[in-house]
């Protein structure tokens, strides 16, 4: 990808910063593809029309903040974020981490941040882009039976039970499975490892975690996230309702 043709989305909280980092990227060479202040907006405009890069403010206007909009860029698009923030505060960076950004640029800054933030997250993506796995679909990642999954893991078939599943999680194209021993790092996204899952035992908990309910050591006051081998995992607002519901079943 050359930086003269990467195609940038802005979605900042204030129009007049908006419009001044979008003149610099301008002259930078890059193409903006369009300026949001909702989070709502900017994922109808990605999904139309897919940036190469997103700059994302944290604060933003409308339902959603600029974390909860790039967890949901992440589980769905994909498209690298960039966040924004003139907030850094170690509680709003541990937050921010969750939607796995591939960088920060604190507010204010010089064009010579942004200059050279956009030019190594440029060259992160074509290493990315060169490593990923070539996949035709000539053959599958994963396969199921009763109690097992066979996951293609360094060239071979690996048997991996299903009541040794802590949790899977997303990661960009990726996805990962962990269980006690081991995590396995597969070429396919989240949602193609919840088909294989049984819903009597997992449950989709956060847009970028499916968990082994009878893995859970236990779940916070107010039902924000839990814990499983002393991993924290989130859990998303929508879906406070039926894992408490589930918990009570099991």
């Amino acid at each position: 990808m050359e930086d003269t043709t990467a195609k940038i989305l802005m979605v900042e909280d204030d129009m007049i910063i908006a419009a001044d980092i979008s003149m610099q990227l301008t002259k930078l060479g890059y193409t903006v593809t369009g300026i949001h202040t909702r989070g709502e907006d900017a994922l109808r405009t990605i999904e139309q029309n897919r940036p190469d890069i997103i700059l994302m403010d944290i604060v933003l206007s409308g339902k959603m903040n600029g974390i909860e909009t790039a967890e949901i860029v992440l589980e769905q698009f994909q498209v690298p974020v960039i966040f924004l923030t003139s907030n850094s505060d170690d509680a709003t960076f541990q937050q921010a981490i969750r939607a796995k950004p591939y960088a920060f640029i604190s507010k204010p800054f010089q064009r010579s941040d942004l200059e050279r933030t956009l030019s190594l997250v440029l060259q992160r993506i074509a290493v990315e882009q060169e490593a990923e796995p070539a996949d035709d679909g000539s053959e599958d990642h994963v396969s199921a039976m009763d109690d097992r999954l066979f996951i293609r893991h360094k060239n071979q078939l690996v048997k991996v039970l299903l009541v040794d599943i802590l949790y899977a999680e997303a990661d960009r194209n990726y996805c990962k499975i962990h269980t006690e021993k081991q995590t396995y790092l597969l070429s396919v996204p989240l949602r193609n490892i919840e088909a294989q899952l049984p819903a009597s035992i997992f449950i989709r908990v956060h847009r970028s975690y499916v968990v082994n309910l009878e893995k859970i050591d236990a779940i916070s006051e107010y039902h924000e996230y839990l814990t499983i081998h002393s991993h924290q995992v989130p859990i998303a607002r929508r879906s406070k309702e039926e894992v408490a519901k589930r918990l009570k079943m099991i």
